[in-house]
């Protein structure tokens, strides 16, 4: 595996079957670490079909790990009914640290990003547009384009204090 790519589910606080077969980790909204229905390791070779589809263009040993929720978002004032919480959110860093260190994943912004940063440095994969992740309700204060960097420091941070 050489990257890990974070999202938000667009969906409800907790995962949905659908969503596990997008994604091979899920956090719902009280922090609850959930499995998607293929292993990391399934990516490595998405041309047999039997992988997590969760990045269009970038899912080739990528591991995607989902926070739920976010569904009906429109903008930093009108959330939609499940925002990001914090718990969920730490938890989420809390994983991608586990999973950087099992997988020997360096955390750069080429190989930990979030869909949207991806999209950003792929504009001809149809990631291009998706808005996951561009606004952080726990941390409302931090703008789009400084999210990336943001979850990057919580990654290392964990990884050296857990």
């Amino acid at each position: 595996m050489r990257r890990i790519i974070v999202h938000w589910s667009a969906g409800g606080p907790i995962p949905t079957s659908y969503e596990k077969g997008c994604y091979h980790f899920l956090i719902d909204s009280l922090g609850k670490v959930h499995l998607g229905k293929f292993k990391p390791e399934a990516n490595l070779n998405c041309r047999k079909g039997l992988y997590a589809m969760h990045t269009g263009g970038g899912n080739t040993g990528s591991i995607g790990v989902s926070m739920c929720g976010m569904s009906g978002f429109k903008n930093k004032n009108d959330l939609g009914r499940f925002p990001i919480t914090k718990i969920q959110f730490e938890a989420a860093m809390k994983l991608c640290a586990k999973l950087t260190k099992k997988y020997g994943i360096q955390i750069t912004p080429e190989t930990v990003m979030t869909h949207y940063e991806f999209g950003q440095k792929h504009p001809n994969t149809t990631s291009h547009g998706k808005i996951d992740i561009i606004f952080l309700p726990p941390y409302p204060w931090i703008s789009k384009d400084d999210i990336g960097s943001f979850i990057r420091s919580k990654i290392r941070w964990y990884l050296e204090n857990e």
